[in-house]
């Protein structure tokens, strides 16, 4: 069995706890996947000499990123398939009150993610329509896969209210635990302190987003991931702008 509780029933059981949380919708789950098969898939998580990571290096962010299931373990395989399953589709519809949530097989952005000491991902907002469609993203879910992560090494996934003038959670990215949560214009969220954990350590996630399908004639236009400034972070009009450009979507950017 891949998941470790009964998910026909569990959905609707923590929808009231997940729509009640603050500063968005949103649920930790830990130990949520079949033990045995996850340490498979961190044994045999790539390394970042193997594959063609998509790597990010730039003032916001300082990431690696693989979006395909090609090439990887049948653990991990197994892994993302059965998070992209009808059965776990079918939770989260239970869970969150969307109907009709859609998976993306191309796995846009999502896939497995790892970031070195001194990774981080700053506070923002996901793209919200899946380039070229009508689909607009409405879920995320991370799995983390870091075996003996200590709070002292950081990565914390950070949530921040509307108004970005406070962190409401902080979630360490440990072994088997699974966040799910609402994404829109205003959930923001990152892990914005570089990681401090030791040389040769990476923070391993599984990311995978799911949509909603939307009329062809809604207002609402795609947009690519929306930065967001902390109140702790230095005034700088060139990193403004840097945020500023990165939210174009890149077919419309100069």
């Amino acid at each position: 069995m891949f998941f470790k509780s009964k998910l026909e029933e569990l959905g609707s059981s923590l929808k009231e706890k997940y729509n009640s949380q603050r500063p968005f919708p949103h649920i930790v789950i830990d130990n949520f996947v079949n033990e045995e098969i996850l340490n498979s898939a961190v044994d045999n998580f790539p390394s970042l000499e193997e594959l063609k990571w998509i790597k990010y290096n730039n003032p916001l962010e300082k990431k690696t990123i693989y979006c395909s299931t090609e090439k990887l373990h049948n653990s991990l395989k197994e892994t993302i398939n059965n998070l992209n399953g009808k059965e776990f589709v079918k939770f989260l519809e239970n869970l969150t009150g969307f109907e009709n949530i859609e998976i993306d097989e191309n796995l846009t952005g999502g896939g497995i993610h790892q970031s070195v000491r001194g990774g981080k991902l700053d506070i923002h907002a996901d793209f919200n329509i899946l380039y070229g469609t009508t689909k607009k993203r409405c879920i995320n879910i991370i799995l983390y896969m870091n075996k003996n992560w200590k709070e002292e090494y950081g990565g914390h996934l950070e949530l921040w209210n509307e108004e970005m003038t406070e962190c409401q959670q902080k979630i360490l990215p440990v072994f088997n635990r699974l966040v799910i949560f609402n994404t829109n214009e205003t959930s923001y969220h990152g892990h914005p302190e570089p990681l401090t954990c030791p040389e040769g350590w990476t923070r391993k996630s599984i990311a995978l987003y799911y949509y909603i399908d939307q009329e062809k004639n809604s207002e609402q236009e795609g947009r690519s991931t929306k930065y967001m400034k902390r109140p702790e972070d230095p005034d700088d009009p060139n990193l403004d702008k840097f945020r500023e450009q990165r939210s174009i979507p890149k077919d419309k950017r100069r």
